[in-house]
């Protein structure tokens, strides 16, 4: 299908959900208010003995300041630490001495590299950052179609890196880690096409940085939906992969597998009481 008039990409997060119907738009409100009363109940996990991964997909033009105020709070309560720091933690299966939040990227967006990376910089913070590989150094001009393809409903149109800005990324200190190569659900792939998903991302990344691809993230994340625990974590171990990341809420203490690691989902725009309230139990 060729497209007479190609969309814009979205560059802020108002752009991003003008989409969404009222109904949508409704219940994020009704979420919002409700998150909002049981944060005043709340208090912050001030106990030792965990890492946190909270994981943010994107940080539009408009969620600059509230990312970094958001990591300003994560390091009010906490340390920041690498993701290799943090699987050595969980891999020495010792007590953990302290409080630490360990920040994850999913998917390859390009506002990684023009908004979030100079605010980490500002920040002395390193995170991870998973790219879906067969989208890294798409253009709107030569892709649209698989771009507006990236999301079900098919209309919203994203940008994402290049290998130049995922190569910068990596010498800024970040860690470039695999989301597969197509964005799939694993769980709907037999073994053969699972494996060679996670081979095949991994290897397109060694190749294109230069430097091991060590770490993995499950697309979508869901236990028994979009993987299967008893299965999959073994085969990114078995072609090389240090750690599985998925999108189950929570906190990571001693006897937390490093193929099994919780998250939190974050977004930049975010008030501290959101914060507050995931970062609670």
């Amino acid at each position: 299908m060729t497209r007479s008039i190609s969309p814009s990409p979205a560059r802020t997060y108002r752009d991003f959900v003008a989409g969404q119907s009222v109904m949508q738009k409704a219940r994020t409100q009704a979420r919002d208010w409700a998150v909002r009363a049981l944060a005043a109940g709340r208090s912050l996990d001030t106990g030792s003995g965990w890492i946190r991964f909270p994981y943010y997909h994107h940080v539009f033009d408009d969620e600059r300041d509230g990312f970094s105020r958001q990591l300003s709070f994560m390091a009010d309560h906490g340390d920041l630490i690498g993701l290799d720091d943090a699987v050595a933690m969980l891999a020495a299966n010792e007590p953990i001495e302290g409080r630490f939040f360990c920040i994850t990227f999913d998917d390859g967006f390009k506002n990684w590299i023009t908004n979030a990376a100079p605010i980490l910089a500002d920040h002395g913070a390193t995170v991870a950052f998973f790219v879906v590989t067969g989208f890294i150094g798409t253009s709107i001009d030569q892709d649209l179609e698989k771009l507006l393809g990236f999301y079900d409903s098919g209309d919203l149109l994203m940008e994402f890196l290049d290998w130049d800005d995922c190569r910068a990324l990596a010498a800024a200190g970040h860690i470039v880690g695999s989301h597969t190569q197509g964005h799939v659900h694993l769980a709907d792939l037999d073994i053969a096409e699972a494996e060679a998903e996670l081979k095949g991302s991994k290897e397109t990344i060694e190749a294109e940085l230069g430097r091991a691809c060590d770490h993995f993230c499950c697309p979508f994340g869901r236990e028994g939906v979009d993987y299967l625990a008893d299965r999959d974590p073994d085969i990114a171990s078995r072609v090389g992969y240090k750690s599985f990341l998925t999108t189950r809420r929570g906190k990571n203490g001693v006897g937390a597998s490093p193929l099994s690691i919780r998250r939190d989902h974050l977004l930049a725009g975010w008030g501290d009481y959101q914060l507050k309230y995931f970062f609670s139990g």
